[in-house]
């Protein structure tokens, strides 16, 4: 028997016609919470069709898409880009102007025991960790003075990725493909590339209230394999062309279902998740084929997962990804309590690809069009832990940014002596994250999604533009 669409019956009368009508109590309750929080601006795009479709920014942007390389666990500023020559003068010691200002006990000042070196046309400071990036420092600026609310990483992590210590809050990611979108609908517009998880894990990538085609798309890429480097997206039981003949006649009954309720925005959203899986099994097999590299880009960015990362991530954006996240492993790799020796092993396995990246992005004339952010949820204390680590430090630290309109070989802001605490130019994590709104033509206080009575926004009610970083 041939099938009706016109006179199929929906499934919310479905649901109100069987069990004497107690499927649509939970039906109610679902769609309550899934449009709670929508928002008049999105409203009107999803309703226009797409709603990961490219939208017109506040004002003219600097950037058009973002790269954060996440060093999880927490660099030390001191032993990176902060030198502090005075913890040499004062190695041993406790003196009474920290102790006596410091809400935790703390160890004895312990000096770097790497070198530094002055780069670039302004002679900014970069230590012997990091050669590789001192060579592209006239492309960077360097942020001294990053101060953050809690040393812990649970609240560190989630303020630095979605602007609240507390879960569950949308993540920068998902504000910006929520507020503008992305160019490429055969892909996810925000890409999470973390071999494992971070202690927090999804939360860090996650949509919270925003609707859920906004999440962080995760990608485990501790293996690039193009054939199952995304799980449960293959199917292994029809070909292509079955398949879409099937998505077809489910589209076309959702189109029905959508047609007979224009009130419900978000349903648009839900129907474009089906599309988005379909044409993502062809995508991902070549954004992330490495092998369609030359071997001179290869060399480029070296060998080893994060390498592989920065590479896949200049391909990711290259094809109109808003935004990447590559983290640099799974767990906290850059946590070393008990001997800062550890950080030549991180920096060796990064240095190389991250001025890969930023060279690469120049030299295809990307890089003035895609800010690239480096840094962790906080930096590590200038006295020592035991006998050569270092604590968490919130109260002062480094974070760089690359590219996207913002002024290269700048050191902005100032530690006191002993890297203890922002005291010139401070910058909060809101101000980064109103900053880097700002870059991708974003005004952080009008980007806005109403949600159970109020409005929400990345920066909460707090942050400044950094308008002295800006090129």
């Amino acid at each position: 028997m041939t099938m009706n669409l016109l006179n199929a019956v929906s499934r919310r009368e479905c649901l109100s016609r069987m069990g004497a009508g107690f499927g649509t109590l939970g039906l109610a309750s679902l769609i309550a919470q899934s449009e709670a929080g929508n928002s008049s601006a999105w409203a009107a795009s999803a309703g226009a069709g797409n709603p990961l479709a490219p939208r017109p920014s506040h004002f003219a942007a600097r950037a058009k898409r973002v790269i954060f390389l996440f060093m999880n666990g927490g660099p030390s500023h001191i032993d990176t880009f902060d030198p502090k020559p005075a913890l040499t003068q004062y190695a041993g010691q406790q003196p009474e102007e920290l102790t006596k200002n410091y809400p935790r006990s703390i160890g004895k000042l312990y000096p770097s025991p790497f070198r530094f070196g002055q780069y670039g046309e302004n002679g900014v400071d970069v230590s012997e960790l990091y050669p590789h990036v001192a060579g592209v420092i006239n492309d960077i600026c360097v942020i001294r003075s990053m101060h953050t609310d809690i040393p812990n990483h649970e609240p560190g992590l989630l303020i630095m990725n979605s602007g609240h210590s507390q879960p569950t809050r949308p993540s920068l990611g998902s504000w910006l493909t929520y507020g503008l979108g992305t160019e490429n609908q055969n892909l996810p517009g925000y890409v999470v590339l973390c071999p494992g998880k971070p202690v927090v894990g999804p939360q860090l990538w996650g949509n919270s209230f925003l609707p859920g085609i906004f999440q962080g798309c995760h990608i485990n890429n501790s293996k690039l394999d193009p054939q199952s480097v995304i799980q449960h997206v293959h199917n292994t039981y029809l070909p292509p062309a079955q398949q879409r003949r099937q998505l077809d006649l489910l589209q076309e009954l959702n189109s029905i279902h959508r047609d007979a309720r224009p009130e419900d925005a978000q349903l648009e959203a839900r129907i474009q998740s089906y599309e988005m899986a379909f044409r993502l099994q062809f995508a991902a097999q070549e954004v992330f084929d490495l092998q369609q590299e030359s071997q001179a880009t290869r060399s480029l960015y070296g060998s080893g997962q994060f390498a592989d990362g920065c590479l896949v991530a200049r391909r990711l954006v290259e094809r109109g990804v808003r935004m990447v996240q590559l983290y640099y492993g799974g767990g906290q790799p850059w946590d070393d309590h008990g001997d800062i020796m550890n950080h030549v092993k991180h920096a060796q396995q990064s240095d190389q690809a991250i001025a890969a990246l930023i060279r690469d992005l120049k030299s295809r004339g990307m890089l003035d069009e895609t800010l690239i952010v480096w840094g962790g949820e906080f930096g590590r204390t200038p006295w020592s832990q035991g006998a050569k680590g270092r604590d968490h430090h919130s109260r002062g630290f480094t974070m760089w940014l690359a590219g996207g309109g913002v002024k290269g070989g700048l050191a902005y802001g100032a530690t006191d002596q002993f890297g203890n605490a922002a005291v010139e130019n401070p910058v909060h994590v809101h101000d980064l994250h109103a900053t880097i709104l700002h870059l991708l033509g974003l005004d952080h206080e009008r980007l806005t999604y109403r949600y159970s009575g109020r409005d929400f926004r990345l920066t909460d009610v707090h942050g400044h533009v950094v308008t002295d970083i800006l090129a």
